[in-house]
């Protein structure tokens, strides 16, 4: 899943330097204090399992489509909050045909996933296609085209176009590989919650809800992409009254709080879970629910203790708790 950008906890949350520069001045003792507490096992840790995925060296690995990271150079790939019930896990690596295997319900420990070398023309431009998304988005439109172009029907590489034309701003091609993508898939979750993020960022929300909300029936209810979109249109939609009208604004807020919890409890500590985390308790801080905000941004460190933004959640945490004490 490719639906959370690379965002610091600054960017969400705003403020010009010199507010940041006091912050941590005035705050950066407490929170180291703040960031050992919060690293405390926590009771409900207990309703995950470990697992971990020996397979090829930098092979990809996702989890009901969830992305949980990429394997070291062993092939080895530890997962610790994997939740209960049964799971696909799905791998891929360079050079390698794409595998999905079984995840029993009460499996844990190491999972043996091997993967079988492939000679498929159109998968290995996929998979050139994948490799430059970070590099150069023009060669991976033209690796997925390739794709396409050599296996007509193939409706991940179609849905992998769509997204990267949707970052590159092209969201009326986009929306053409898109359908394309469905239209080869019946009932493509992933491929409507696409849709839906190309409709959020043409401006057309309604249509945006509805193809967010498709995603959801069609796959049955697990589809964190499209609650995490929704998720964020309802708290765009909320700045965006200004104050205005407070009591569509808490509605919006109230709107955003409840898809992007959906979001969060579904990807199940997945590392996309970070940024959800940041900017639900954003939202409970917008909204003056204090107590509930320093509850995510401790729940976040539970999770991600050694998050690169572990410090900063820390630092959110002594702020508003200095705040609640001034009031």
């Amino acid at each position: 899943m490719k639906f959370v950008k690379a965002l610091s906890f600054g960017k969400i949350r705003g403020g010009n330097t010199a507010e940041k520069l006091f912050a941590v001045i005035m705050i950066c003792a407490l929170a180291a204090a703040a960031l050992a507490q919060a690293k405390k096992p926590a009771a409900q840790s207990n309703q995950f399992r470990a697992i971990t995925v020996l397979t090829e060296p930098k092979a990809s690995v996702w989890i009901d489509d969830v992305k949980y990271g990429v394997a070291d150079e062993s092939g080895k790939l530890e997962i610790k909050t994997v939740s209960a019930g049964r799971h696909t896990i799905r791998v891929r690596a360079d050079g390698f045909k794409e595998t999905t295997q079984n995840l029993l319900p009460a499996q844990k420990g190491e999972v043996k996933i091997a993967l079988a070398n492939t000679a498929d023309e159109a998968e290995l431009a996929f998979q050139e296609g994948e490799r430059m998304l970070l590099l150069d988005r023009e060669k991976a439109v033209e690796a997925y085209r390739k794709a396409i172009k050599l296996r007509p029907k193939y409706p991940e590489a179609y849905l992998a176009l769509a997204r990267v034309l949707s970052d590159m701003r092209n969201l009326e091609e986009a929306l053409t590989a898109v359908k394309q993508a469905k239209k080869q898939r019946l009932n493509y979750a992933e491929a409507s919650a696409v849709e839906g993020r190309i409709y959020k960022e043409n401006g057309d929300e309604e249509k945006a809800i509805a193809a967010f909300k498709r995603a959801i029936t069609e796959s049955k209810g697990f589809q964190p992409e499209a609650y995490t979109g929704l998720g964020l249109l309802y708290k765009e939609r909320a700045e965006g009254l200004g104050g205005s009208d407070y009591e569509q604004e808490e509605a919006d807020y109230a709107e955003a709080i409840k898809y992007l919890r959906s979001g969060i409890k579904q990807l199940s500590g997945a590392p996309d879970a970070e940024v959800l985390y940041q900017l639900l308790g954003l939202v409970y801080e917008k909204m003056k629910k204090y107590d509930e905000a320093i509850s995510v941004y401790e729940e976040f460190l539970r999770f991600f203790p050694d998050s690169n933004e572990a410090s900063a959640v820390s630092s959110f945490i002594v702020q508003i708790k200095k705040l609640q004490s001034e009031q």
